[in-house]
């Protein structure tokens, strides 16, 4: 196949699968398009079975842990844990709609780094819902603190967000130094997406209010909780030893699942449901087709782009980016194609991407998945999605939240090193 061709045919396919992921014609899961397009970009001769072969390879564990991890965060869910966050909310929040974003807050940012972003549309997004309904408030201030948290406080650990996971194995850190270096960005995005949402729904946040009671505290899910903890110190001591962290998370998820099928609050059939299968596909074939594009041209004219360097400048010129970047073809193939180009210049240039890719979505619907399905999520709830609202927010968080985030990140580098 001629370059050209293949330049052309690869692009394409790269658009369609993203549509399609998009606007999900008939209800299809995402698989249903992009594993086509892998099969026609390898059987065209677009990408080498050689080098799709390494892509398999290298997206292996990554979807192997995401699994694993979509099911640990579905169990928690059968065990009362969401349920025990909103009744906390509820009662804490006494009725006040400006302490409850800030408990959002808490909560929806450390179920995004413990569980991963994925938990924090799918399952508590609809306790979020319920909560304000619970309480007389006004639900939009903190749906929307769900969906860019879960963007945003997904910067935290390797294990928070599947661009994590792909930075991780680039960068060459542990563990523990990674969440190390991404501490104080991770603090100073979620400050400034706490200081605009309280001031953009100000309005909001002043009307409804609290008459209602908050109902009867749920039972402590004791059992979920000491699971989660101990498979959080497993991903540290795997990291340690140099295993992958899925093994940590498949630990946890099989304790759950043993313990809830025990019990019959689960079946087998309904722990697969929750591993999503269909969309791990989707990230497999995503990745092969992305492949496509980068063999075939697209790495030759980011490298001309790209800033050469380790400098605050350079940083701040990757991260700038890869938000637009991930604006314009999602931020899962954006962190597929820059990776490779950024691995060079060490941890410090890794890291700036991931905050590009993590923090830039929040500008578009389309900017990552996790977007995407908290706008069905919203729907299923009677409840409107402005673009224009949704757009303008995104222009006063995203600039702030990315040159501060990768601020931080410069100082936390000669302070944990990269």
């Amino acid at each position: 196949m001629s370059t050209s061709y293949a330049e052309a045919l690869s692009a394409l396919l790269l658009v369609v699968v993203l549509v399609c992921a998009v606007v999900r014609p008939w209800g299809w899961p995402e698989a249903v398009v992009a594993v086509p397009a892998a099969g026609i970009v390898i059987g065209a001769g677009a990408i080498s079975l050689e080098h799709a072969g390494e892509e398999a390879a290298r997206l292996g564990p990554v979807i192997g842990f995401l699994a694993a991890v979509l099911v640990l965060a579905q169990l928690c869910d059968d065990e009362g844990l969401f349920r025990f966050c909103g009744a906390w909310m509820a009662r804490t929040a006494a009725g006040r709609p400006r302490r409850l974003l800030a408990q959002v807050f808490v909560v929806a940012s450390v179920i995004t780094a413990v569980l991963s972003l994925d938990a924090t549309v799918v399952l508590l997004t609809p306790v979020v819902f319920a909560t304000a309904a619970r309480l007389g408030a006004r639900a939009k201030p903190h749906v929307y603190a769900c969906t860019h948290l879960s963007n945003t406080a997904s910067l935290l650990l390797p294990v928070s967000n599947l661009t994590n996971l792909l930075a991780f194995a680039s960068s060459g850190l542990s563990f523990a130094r990674f969440a190390a270096l991404m501490t104080l960005p991770w603090l100073v995005a979620i400050g400034v997406e706490y200081v605009v949402l309280r001031r953009f729904f100000a309005g909001e946040l002043d009307a409804g209010a609290g008459a209602r009671t908050a109902g009867d505290a749920p039972e402590v899910p004791l059992f979920a909780l000491v699971t989660v903890v101990c498979t959080l110190a497993g991903f540290v001591a795997t990291s340690a030893f140099g295993l992958n962290p899925a093994w940590a998370a498949l630990a946890g998820a099989l304790v759950l699942a043993v313990r809830a099928l025990v019990r019959r609050r689960t079946t087998v059939r309904a722990i697969g449901r929750s591993a999503a299968v269909p969309f791990l596909a989707f990230v497999l074939a995503l990745g092969v087709v992305v492949r496509a594009v980068v063999d075939n041209g697209l790495a030759s004219v980011l490298a001309h782009v790209v800033p050469d360097g380790t400098g605050l400048l350079a940083m701040l010129g990757l991260a700038a980016l890869a938000a637009v970047l991930a604006n314009v073809i999602n931020n899962l193939p954006a962190v597929l194609v820059l990776l490779p180009l950024a691995a060079p210049g060490g941890a410090g240039a890794v890291l700036a991407v991931l905050l590009g890719v993590n923090i830039g979505p929040n500008l578009t619907y389309a900017g990552s998945l996790a977007t995407l399905l908290w706008r069905r999520i919203v729907h299923a709830h009677d409840a409107a999605v402005d673009l224009r609202e949704f757009t303008l927010l995104g222009l006063l968080v995203v600039p702030a939240a990315l040159v501060l985030s990768v601020v931080a990140l410069w100082v936390s580098l000669p302070v944990f090193g990269g």
